[in-house]
């Protein structure tokens, strides 16, 4: 069985895109990251048909970007730009793809002046999506869309030498809790996909152990 510890509460400050209070967390070690408990009790699934996608919109800045993000969209952004809104496009070529935000310096996706993520477009229902990913599904790019978007509702913070791995909780999320519930899903089995991706496959096999212990401790 793989051997894990819990850490002391940690505090975590509120994501600057997600309105709320910080919150004392117990945090449980995984090899160099820390992940609150929440990641194993809760339960989630996105329910675009009641939410509409509404994370690519709601919120004051775009998605969270890596340096190495912004090179392989670029590296594709022609192709990725034909799935955009004219909008998009032009506003792409007026302010670029990528910024820093004015707070903290974060680098994130350019938004429209009405909040939604450059990147994001509607389906036929009026379910936002991304662009990125639907250049992806197609083979058009190699890069399927930024990890922080793949992840959500979990969000990454350094924390010293370990990434914290912290459930965001919204308020426009609680279909996506209620679905969850129903099915029984939490949200680490949800984001497998994002989550192996990220820390890898090892990291998830391990993860998996961690919480049947947990919750057998209860």
């Amino acid at each position: 069985m793989h051997r894990f510890c819990f850490c002391k509460p940690v505090a975590y400050l509120p994501q600057k895109d997600i309105p709320g209070k910080s919150y004392l967390r117990l945090m449980i070690l995984h090899g160099n990251t820390l992940l609150s408990e929440d990641i194993l009790e809760k339960n989630f699934i996105c329910n675009l048909e009641k939410c509409k996608g509404a994370c690519c919109i709601e919120g004051d800045s775009g998605a969270p970007l890596t340096q190495e993000e912004i090179e392989l969209i670029g590296k594709d952004l022609k192709h990725i730009k034909t799935y955009l809104t004219p909008k998009s496009r032009k506003a792409i070529e007026k302010k670029g793809y990528w910024e820093k935000d004015k707070k903290d310096g974060e680098l994130q996706t350019t938004c429209l002046p009405t909040g939604e993520c450059n990147f994001a477009i509607r389906d036929e229902q009026g379910i936002l999506g991304c662009g990125i990913e639907k250049a992806w599904k197609e083979g058009k790019t190699t890069f399927r869309k930024p990890i922080s978007c793949h992840l959500y509702p979990i969000r990454l913070k350094t924390v010293g030498e370990y990434t914290g791995i912290n459930y965001n909780k919204w308020s426009i999320c609680k279909p996506a809790c209620k679905l969850g519930d129903a099915h029984q899903l939490p949200i680490y089995k949800f984001l497998k996909d994002a989550l192996v991706r990220r820390f890898g496959k090892k990291w998830y096999r391990e993860l998996e152990e961690i919480a049947e212990e947990y919750l057998k401790q209860g």
